[in-house]
C-alpha cells in the first residue's frame, strides 16, 4: 500500500473511498503529527489548532499522561468485554464519573460515540417513565444514529430520506441575540419557557413525556448559551410532570466551560448526561450518567456494545480526569475564556463583520453578520474567513454557516492562543478588506 506524497494526492484518494456521508471539508489539513495545540501535516507545515479536533482534545493532542497510560494499557489488556467480565479499568473510570457528575445516586452506561450515548438515554428515559413522548431544541445536535438523529432539531433534510422515530416534538432554545420570539434582553419575558407550558396546553400530553433533551450550551447551533434562570424555570416545570431532563455534554463536558459539565453553570441537577468526544483523549468511548433507578429499568443487554468499557480506551478516560485535575484546567478554562472573550469583544469593536461574541469557558462564537442592524448572516464571508485562517495557520470552522467556532484545548499555551487570536483577526481583516477572493468559496464545503 503505497503511502501518499502530498495532500493534493491525499485529497483525491479520499474522494474516491470515502462515502460523502461520513465527512465535511472545511480545509484540506493533512495531519500527520500533533502536540498539544499544534497539528503538523504532510509538507511539514504547522497549525494553530482553535478546534481542539472538533472538541476532542480538551487535554491537548497526544497529551503526555494520556500517550504513556494508552501505551501501558496496550502492553497488559487491549479488550476483555466488560459484558461479560470483570476488567477493573472500566470500573474506575465508572466510579469516577459518579464521583464527579451533578447526579444523585449515579449508574454508569458505556459505549462508543455520543450518538450512542444519546440513543441510549432515550431508551433509559421512555423504560423509566413508561412514556415515549420526547422534547428537544430546534437546532439542537445529538448524533447520526436512528435515535440521536430523530431528537436532532438542526437539520431534517437525511430523516427525510430515511425515516425517524416518532413521538419527537420541538421547542425553540432561548438564542438572546436570535430571539425566536422577536424580544430584546430588556423586553423579555423568558416567553420561551412560557411555551413550553403552551406546548403541554395545545399539542403535548405532558404527563406522557419522558424526557426534555437539552444542550446546556447549544454547540453546533452557534454556540448559543441560555440566559441565567431559564434551566431552573424549566426544571421546575418538567419536576411537576414527572419528566426527565436528559444533558447532552458530549461537546460542554470534561472542563470545556470551565467547569466539569456546563450544566452546572445554571443551578440545576440533571437525570441524565451524556457524554464522549472529550472524554478518551482521542480515542472511542463515551458514557452515560444517570440516576440509578433510571439506569436500572432496562433489562441486561438493553443499552450494550462488545466493545464498550473497553480497557485501553477506559484507561484513557482515566488519564484525562486525571489531567485535568492535577492540572487545575477548569480553572484555566475559566481564566483563559474570559481572556479569549474579551479579545474576541475588542475585535467586535474593531470589525463590523462581527455581530456577536459569546459563550462560557473555552467554548466560544463568534457571529458574523453583514449588517449588525438586520443581523443578516455572514454566509461567504465565514466561508472567507476559515480559508483565509487556514492560509495563515489556524485551524478554524464555523456552525450554522456563520458563526465562527473557537475552541483551543484548555492545555493551550498563552503565547500560541495570543497568536492564534493575531491570526484570526487578521483573517477577519483581510476578508473585510476584500483581499480574499470568491473563488475561494468553492474549496470550502463546511456544513
Amino acid at each position: 500500500m503505497r503511502y501518499p506524497q502530498n495532500k493534493e494526492e491525499v485529497v483525491e484518494r479520499y474522494s474516491r473511498v470515502f462515502s460523502k456521508a461520513t465527512r465535511v471539508t472545511y480545509a484540506p489539513i493533512v495531519a500527520v503529527e500533533v502536540k498539544n495545540a499544534i497539528v503538523r501535516d504532510l509538507g511539514g507545515r504547522e497549525y494553530i489548532d482553535f478546534l481542539s479536533d472538533a472538541a476532542v482534545q480538551n487535554v491537548g493532542h497526544n497529551n503526555p499522561r494520556v500517550v504513556n497510560a494508552i501505551k501501558e494499557a496496550a502492553e497488559r489488556l487491549i479488550h476483555f468485554t466488560f459484558i461479560y467480565g470483570f476488567p477493573v479499568e472500566p470500573l474506575l473510570l465508572a466510579e469516577k464519573l459518579a464521583e464527579i457528575a451533578p447526579i444523585d445516586n449515579p449508574k454508569v452506561s458505556f459505549g462508543l460515540s455520543g450518538s450512542d450515548a444519546n440513543d441510549g438515554a432515550i431508551k433509559f428515559a421512555r423504560a423509566y417513565t413508561g412514556r415515549r413522548t420526547i422534547l428537544s431544541y430546534l437546532k439542537s445536535y445529538y448524533g447520526s444514529t436512528y435515535g440521536a438523529m430523530s431528537i436532532t432539531g438542526l437539520d431534517f433534510k437525511v430523516r427525510s430520506k430515511v425515516g425517524e422515530l416518532s413521538d419527537v416534538h420541538y421547542i425553540p432554545y432561548p438564542n438572546c441575540y436570535r430571539c425566536p420570539f422577536g424580544k430584546e434582553p430588556k423586553s423579555c419575558k423568558m416567553e420561551c419557557v412560557s411555551y413550553i407550558k403552551e406546548k403541554f396546553e395545545g399539542e403535548v400530553y405532558a404527563d406522557g413525556v419522558a424526557a426534555l433533551f437539552a444542550e446546556p450550551i447549544q454547540g453546533d447551533a452557534g454556540m448559543v448559551v441560555p440566559p441565567e434562570g431559564y434551566f431552573k424555570k424549566v426544571k421546575k416545570i418538567l419536576d411537576e410532570h414527572g419528566i426527565l431532563l436528559v444533558v447532552d455534554e458530549v461537546q460542554s463536558g470534561m472542563g470545556r466551560t470551565g467547569k466539569w459539565f456546563a450544566i452546572e453553570h445554571f443551578g440545576v441537577k440533571p437525570d441524565i448526561i451524556t457524554l464522549a468526544k472529550p472524554l478518551g483523549g482521542g480515542l472511542p468511548i463515551s458514557a452515560i450518567v444517570g440516576c440509578s433507578e433510571v439506569m436500572d429499568s432496562l433489562p441486561p443487554l438493553g443499552h450494550a456494545f462488545t466493545l464498550s468499557g473497553n480497557p485501553l480506551t477506559s484507561r484513557a478516560a482515566l488519564a484525562v480526569i486525571e489531567e485535568i485535575e492535577e492540572k487545575d484546567l477548569l480553572k484555566r478554562a475559566e481564566k483563559l475564556g474570559k481572556y479569549t472573550k474579551k479579545r474576541l469583544e475588542r475585535m467586535k469593536e474593531e470589525h463590523e463583520l462581527i455581530g456577536d461574541v459569546r459563550g462560557l469557558g473555552l467554548m466560544l462564537g463568534v457571529e458574523l453578520v453583514k449588517n449588525r442592524e438586520t443581523k443578516e448572516r455572514a454566509y461567504e464571508e465565514a466561508r472567507k474567513v476559515v480559508w483565509r485562517a487556514y492560509e495563515l495557520g489556524l485551524v478554524l470552522a464555523f456552525l450554522q454557516g456563520n458563526v465562527l467556532r473557537i475552541q483551543p484545548p484548555l492545555t493551550i499555551e498563552e503565547e500560541l492562543l495570543d497568536e492564534g487570536l493575531n491570526r484570526l483577526e487578521q483573517a477577519i481583516t483581510d476578508v473585510e478588506e476584500g483581499r480574499v477572493p470568491d473563488s475561494v468559496l468553492a474549496k470550502v464545503q463546511g456544513w
